[in-house]
């Protein structure tokens, strides 16, 4: 009720408390869709999907559909909710983030800078989650380096630098030797 009263006060500090308060058992998909249709800043998006929505039952559910929305913010929650999915998820296997990747290559011509940036981002997150969806990640990186567009082109290059990097391969490595 408290994260709800901060909420409507429209004021941007308040807003990130709510989230940080809210009770993610109590979200339920109508307030989800309520609090992103008030998205109006990359970091209000980013802290209600990682530290609120991202713990919600429905959060694989919303991350598949808002990132098809129109509306910018909207769009990115979608794609913030992957990202942190991807770091935080711990129990989901690999098909759930192959399903986001089908879309990363689908939106990756969205060239509004906070829809084009949660794209990489998402991508580069699923491909740092295992070896098998960095493989995953790679081939879907190269995959968006041909589509003819600047986004594209910027989402592709930038995930396949980090993804290919020493620190990155040597990380994924490292896990699948403690296995």
């Amino acid at each position: 009720m408290l994260a709800q009263q901060l909420w409507q006060t429209n004021i941007h500090e308040a807003r990130l408390l709510a989230a940080f308060i809210d009770d993610p058992r109590q979200v339920n998909k109508q307030q989800m869709e309520q609090w992103a249709l008030d998205f109006n800043s990359w970091d209000i998006c980013d802290q209600v999907c990682n530290h609120l929505f991202r713990k919600t039952p429905f959060a694989h559910q919303m991350a598949l559909k808002w990132s098809r929305a129109q509306a910018e913010f909207v769009k990115r929650a979608g794609f913030v909710l992957m990202a942190v999915l991807a770091v935080h998820d711990k129990k989901s296997g690999d098909q759930p983030f192959l399903d986001f990747l089908k879309i990363i290559q689908q939106e990756s011509q969205d060239e509004r800078n906070f829809v084009k940036k949660a794209v990489n981002w998402a991508l580069r997150q699923i491909g740092k989650r295992n070896l098998s969806l960095h493989q995953a990640a790679l081939k879907t990186a190269e995959q968006i380096n041909q589509i003819d567009s600047k986004s594209a082109g910027w989402i592709a290059t930038d995930a396949l630098r980090e993804l290919r990097s020493d620190k990155i391969l040597s990380k994924l490595k490292t896990a699948r030797d403690k296995q």
